[in-house]
């Protein structure tokens, strides 16, 4: 007679379901209350800064004592080499590590969809002629992250966008005292048979938003029809600017020579403001 009870099937008698199974997911638990704060300090140093703050202050009152000293956020800055954001912790004795290793204001481009990417997402703009458009570059830029560009029409085309610097991650103190500089940068070119012209503009505001602090335009010799479609840079820092800077207004556009209908205007990409800390002073 044969055995009753469970046989192992054959390989050829399992489904595809049972045989490529995933295997069931294993989560590890482990105890870090005995753990000396020099250690826990190390192990918290590698959350993401949005989990330290929303997650791990909220687990006991030794985690929110270490998650609000420097000290995660000093190695984090260390291990990841954010040397403007040590040195700025040197320069400033009311720096704000929690907020700046949040929303990292001195490593990133303040201004949102600055190549196009988006559409015209984030910008407030003037349609003159046919409006703006974006499409891809006939030029490479080496420097943009897309190769993708705001073109404008036979009539002014502007747009503008205002930064909060304070929302951004920066705060009064530094922004009036120590006054880090404040980079603007542009890239502007014109198609191979049609000339354009081009300006930009870039206001540094008052917390009215309405008082001009600082401001920086120009208006570069207008490109001529057959060019060599390559782009050209507009660079300028603003230093000593003063205190009283929260916004920053940057606005730029641009036309074609030629009048024709459509886009055969200033093509516009990557735009930028950066905040640099080498030379905060004290």
């Amino acid at each position: 007679m044969g055995q009753r009870g469970s046989q192992m099937l054959p390989p050829s008698s399992l489904t595809a379901a049972q045989e490529f199974s995933p295997r069931p997911h294993v989560k590890f638990f482990m105890n870090l209350e005995p753990f000396p704060d020099e250690i826990l300090l190390f192990i918290l140093s590698f959350v993401p800064a949005r989990d330290l703050i929303l997650r791990c202050r909220l687990v006991s009152w030794r985690w929110k004592r270490l998650v609000d000293s420097p000290s995660p956020w000093r190695i984090k800055c260390e291990r990841e080499h954010r040397r403007n954001v040590l040195f700025a912790a040197e320069m400033c004795p009311d720096f704000s590590w929690q907020r700046v290793c949040l929303k990292d204001p001195f490593s990133r481009n303040l201004l949102r969809n600055p190549c196009g990417a988006e559409k015209l997402n984030h910008w407030s703009v003037v349609n003159g002629g046919d409006g703006w458009r974006v499409e891809d570059n006939h030029s490479m830029l080496e420097v943009a992250e897309i190769q993708t560009c705001f073109v404008s029409s036979f009539q002014w085309c502007k747009k503008s966008q205002v930064i909060d610097l304070v929302q951004e991650g920066l705060w009064e103190h530094v922004l009036d005292v120590h006054q880090p500089v404040i980079c603007i940068s542009d890239w502007f070119a014109g198609r191979n048979d049609c000339g354009c012209v081009y300006q930009i503009k870039v206001q540094l505001l008052a917390a009215d938003k309405k008082s001009v602090i600082k401001e920086f335009s120009r208006a570069p010799e207008p490109i001529p029809q057959w060019n060599d479609t390559c782009y050209h840079q507009v660079y300028y820092e603003f230093r000593n600017y003063g205190p009283g800077v929260r916004y920053v207004k940057f606005t730029h556009g641009g036309k074609d020579t030629q009048f024709w209908k459509g886009w055969y205007g200033a093509r516009i990409s990557n735009s930028s403001v950066t905040v640099k800390c080498e030379k905060l002073d004290a």
